[in-house]
């Protein structure tokens, strides 16, 4: 598997080799392969090299499923990273041959389904936000939810992409996304490189920008969202969140049905991930605070579902935000979700 390392954006275009589950997990871990989607794509992929390792035998399915608790640890608040998994390893155990190398041979497909699913799910992401987003000549977004972090072409940039390609002229507003910097490193990169205006700001500047009535819409993505519609998202989601309900600015959320999870009531109960705290007291590898200084580094945050405007799905859009409308269009059947309910 050949990803494309995140990390060294936007300065340099490197790529990475990942042959075995242990090489796709480091790079989950250290965030050269990133974003709910893709990472998703990731575990999946993982899955099929972890079975070429795992011995043929008796144990072989025990050995799968050491793998798939493996690749989720890499990172706990992404859901479709064990939806990924779980998929595959459902897939394996459904194999009624038994044959090790038939339940490889399905496994492959599996992922190469979820791969190929992916980019239809940012299409059809992009088909239900594009009228909202030609609405607009500003929109706010925070973090990367772009092409970088999908197989596609995003989920909150998937109807930036599509109203470009109409012809729509807007500016994009990319929180910079303290620590580690993925709205300017990554989605201003990715955007300026498609021919769509970025302008990158400060997290802290967001409130004066919603004040000055600069954008009409401000929409993220999400990395899990539980039955009631509060959704987990990079670190800072949730002030954004605050800031436009005071300045009366629509805050979305953009994700595909695979970042439901429906085992859980509300966002108490996502877990959330803490990252070193190095990351925090440095900036590209320079201090920026004393060198044993304890930090806060939490990597995501909850916003409550009363203070989304609509979250859009391949689905369709959700609004308002409540369990009962959440259900109504996650039922709604589609070739991908008919092939994850076999």
């Amino acid at each position: 598997m050949t990803l494309l390392d995140q990390t060294q954006l936007p300065v340099r275009e490197v790529y990475t080799e990942c042959r075995d589950a242990q090489a796709i997990s480091d790079a989950v871990k250290r965030l050269i392969v990133r974003g709910a989607p893709a990472i998703g794509v990731a575990g999946a992929y993982g899955m099929v090299a972890a079975a070429q390792w795992v011995p043929n035998g008796a144990d072989f399915m025990t050995g799968l499923e050491a793998a798939a608790e493996y690749l989720n640890s890499a990172r706990p608040t992404a859901v479709n990273l064990s939806w990924a998994t779980t998929r595959v390893l459902k897939r394996a155990q459904r194999t009624i041959s038994g044959d090790c190398d038939e339940i490889r041979k399905v496994m492959l497909e599996e992922a190469q389904a979820i791969h190929a699913e992916d980019r239809s799910l940012c299409q059809s992401i992009g088909e239900h936000a594009v009228d909202l987003i030609s609405r607009c000549r500003g929109v706010l977004t925070h973090c990367n939810a772009g092409a970088l972090a999908t197989t596609g072409i995003g989920t909150a940039t998937a109807g930036m992409y599509l109203a470009r390609s109409m012809g729509h002229e807007f500016c994009v507003y990319c929180d910079e996304t303290r620590p580690l910097l993925q709205g300017s490193r990554l989605t201003a990169w990715e955007l300026s490189r498609a021919g769509i205006e970025a302008v990158v700001l400060a997290d802290g500047a967001a409130g004066s920008l919603l004040r000055e009535g600069k954008v009409q819409l401000v929409i993220t993505g999400a990395d899990r969202i539980a039955v009631n519609g509060d959704a987990a998202n990079k670190i800072g989601t949730y002030s954004l969140a605050v800031l436009a309900r005071r300045h009366g600015v629509p805050f979305y959320i953009a994700a595909p049905y695979s970042t439901f999870d429906l085992s859980i009531a509300d966002g108490s109960a996502i877990p959330i991930e803490h990252r070193s705290a190095q990351e925090l007291r440095q900036i590209l590898g320079q201090p920026t605070a004393p060198k044993d200084i304890r930090a806060y580094n939490p990597a995501f945050d909850v916003t409550p579902a009363e203070l989304i405007t609509a979250i859009i799905t391949d689905r369709g859009i959700i609004s308002p935000v409540r369990p009962e409308q959440i259900k109504r269009v996650l039922a709604q059947e589609g070739p991908a979700r008919e092939r994850c309910q076999e």
